[in-house]
């Protein structure tokens, strides 16, 4: 009978491309938090990577290319965050409280755990419209995550019945990703924030 052999394991050569990559992706996401679209130069990104420029162009063929994929794994990485704390909510949980924890873990994602969610939702308006195509299909995604959500705390009694569900819900995402352009940790801890958007669920969706 056929046995599929298993793959061979990569060389050390082709492990080394992939590190390099991914050093020139998260100096990529890095510059681009920092600087915008527009202030974002290779050379920046070249030197928080370690590597010379024209290398950049081993693995991206042009600028553009290395900020859509920043873009997108922004926005991918951002959503499978919220999907994995969301798998680890007690099965028992509420469907109020499920809407909580997507709130703490979207906001953390962005402030503290991730350059590249930063770099999305601070340069989602910046970049030209080519660039915006495939993040904005992964961000469609996430954005259904958070409906479904809504529609299951609705349906639970927990969120008011007389609210549209579909303008609360980009009204929040709205605001906890503007919160990237004003937060500042010396004056507010992200605690203080967290729970300030989760009020902001609770009783504003909420049912009294």
């Amino acid at each position: 009978m056929d046995v599929t052999e298993p793959a061979p394991p990569p060389t050390r050569a082709a492990s080394k491309s992939a590190q390099t990559r991914q050093r020139i992706l998260d100096a990529a996401a890095e510059v681009l938090s920092r600087k915008g679209y527009a202030g974002t130069r290779l050379s920046d990104v070249a030197a928080a990577a370690g590597v010379q420029a024209p290398a950049i162009y081993y693995y991206f063929a042009s600028r553009d290319e290395l900020v859509e994929e920043v873009m997108w794994v922004g926005a991918h990485r951002v959503r499978l965050h919220v999907e994995e704390r969301l798998a680890a909510v007690p099965e028992d949980a509420s469907p109020m409280d499920r809407l909580l924890v997507a709130v703490d873990a979207h906001l953390r994602y962005e402030l503290q755990l991730s350059d590249y969610a930063t770099a999305s939702v601070r340069n989602a308006g910046h970049v030209p419209e080519q660039l915006r195509v495939r993040p904005a299909a992964e961000e469609a995604l996430y954005s259904r995550l958070w409906r479904d959500l809504f529609v299951a705390a609705q349906q639970a009694g927990q969120v008011r019945a007389d609210l549209d569900i579909n303008i609360f819900r980009l009204l929040l995402l709205g605001a906890m990703n503007w919160v990237v352009e004003w937060w500042n940790p010396r004056t507010r801890s992200l605690d203080e924030l967290v729970a300030t958007a989760q009020g902001m669920v609770r009783h504003g969706a909420g049912v009294a």
